[in-house]
């Protein structure tokens, strides 16, 4: 069967909140997903469709069903590390997958299923995988989720919070790695999400038909064009693909060596304090987009600009009283308030890295 063409990621007009949104989470999955929410027509699924087509190629341990990574044992499923107890092992190489979840998909359908019959009368775990299975290390997209049953929701937003997906049933029990970047999207005049929902999306992106003319005849343009000649119309983009490809892997590479400091952290929970932010979820949001930022532009400390640009994401659903009105939480206003936040602290000790962190550097400066 023909591989589907894919119009480029970087070929996309405008949405560069939208475009931003994704591109951190390709960076770093820890993130926790992107909620983008707008009207029809507004490149919501080709943009998830897009960056999943820019993630490299990653190595699978090549008899696995779950695609896992043959250099992270301690996240490997049940059936790896009881076949893989020796240490040896065949790697091969796959594409990243693109998995779309339908609306109608069930419980079974997402997190799978357990033979009991057959574990009872012959001792085998014989387990039938999911969607969570099929999106192990890649994109899970799903389309107008304010429509899908809350309860599948919750298991999607655990599993893309646990990085696995554990399946029990009468005593007996199967995991497996479930770690994937999760995309949701929906149209607001098809009704919203409960607010427990949206808090558990990391990011979330409001987006609107562009009003410039000048981009809305560049989207007639690139579309015809790709409908004309889809295949010459991603030659023409395959050099900017690449280099957009390119720095993505360079900064999943980087990432997690980005550092920050006490004050950083002060000021993102001074920040979020001010807004009267619930809970403690946004904080962390913003540290990690932060850090996801600061090694998207090649830089190993995050600054200021790199705590706006996600807070800019991690916010606007997570305000009281004005969830996604687009004016809530701008660039220039977070700005603001992060300046008054750091003018009343302290100078105290706010220059020197927290111990967690150094201790988290020093492990990852120990690993293979």
């Amino acid at each position: 069967m023909a591989k589907r063409a894919v119009f480029p990621f970087t070929a996309i007009v405008g949405q560069e909140r939208m475009k931003r949104a994704l591109i951190l989470n390709a960076v770093s999955p820890r993130i926790g997903g992107v909620l983008i929410r707008g009207e029809r027509g507004t490149a919501k699924s080709t943009a998830a469709r897009a960056l999943a087509a820019l993630l490299p190629d990653m190595e699978v341990v090549a008899d696995c069903r779950f695609s896992c990574d043959p250099n992270r044992p301690d996240q490997w499923c049940d059936d790896c590390r009881e076949r893989h107890a020796d240490g040896v092992l065949a790697v091969t190489i796959r594409r990243t997958p693109f998995v779309d979840l339908p609306v109608s998909a069930t419980e079974d359908r997402v997190v799978g299923t357990l033979d009991i019959e057959q574990a009872i009368q012959k001792g085998e775990k014989h387990f039938e995988p999911g969607v969570l299975a099929s999106a192990n290390r890649g994109l899970l997209y799903v389309d107008e989720v304010n429509l899908l049953d809350d309860h599948v929701v919750d298991l999607l937003l655990d599993s893309a919070a646990m990085g696995v997906n554990i399946v029990e049933r009468e005593g007996i029990s199967f995991s497996h790695p479930a770690r994937f970047i999760l995309v949701g999207t929906m149209n607001p005049e098809e009704g919203d999400l409960r607010p427990q929902l949206l808090d558990r999306f990391a990011f979330s992106v409001n987006i609107t038909g562009l009003k410039d003319a000048t981009q809305r005849v560049q989207i007639m343009e690139r579309r015809l064009a790709f409908e004309v000649s889809p295949v010459e119309f991603q030659e023409e983009w395959a050099s900017s693909e690449k280099a957009l490809s390119d720095r993505i892997s360079r900064a999943q590479g980087m990432v997690n060596k980005v550092r920050y400091s006490r004050r950083d952290l002060a000021s993102i929970a001074g920040l979020t304090a001010a807004l009267n932010v619930d809970g403690h979820r946004a904080d962390l949001v913003i540290l990690r987009g932060a850090q996801a930022h600061a090694a998207f532009h090649g830089r190993d400390r995050i600054t200021d600009e790199d705590i706006v640009l996600a807070a800019e994401l991690a916010l606007p659903h997570r305000i009281k009283g004005r969830m996604f009105q687009d004016t809530a939480v701008s660039a220039s206003e977070l700005e603001d308030r992060l300046s008054e936040v750091q003018s009343d602290m302290g100078d105290g000790d706010m220059d020197g890295e927290p111990q967690e962190l150094q201790q988290q550097q020093s492990d990852v400066k120990k690993k293979p």
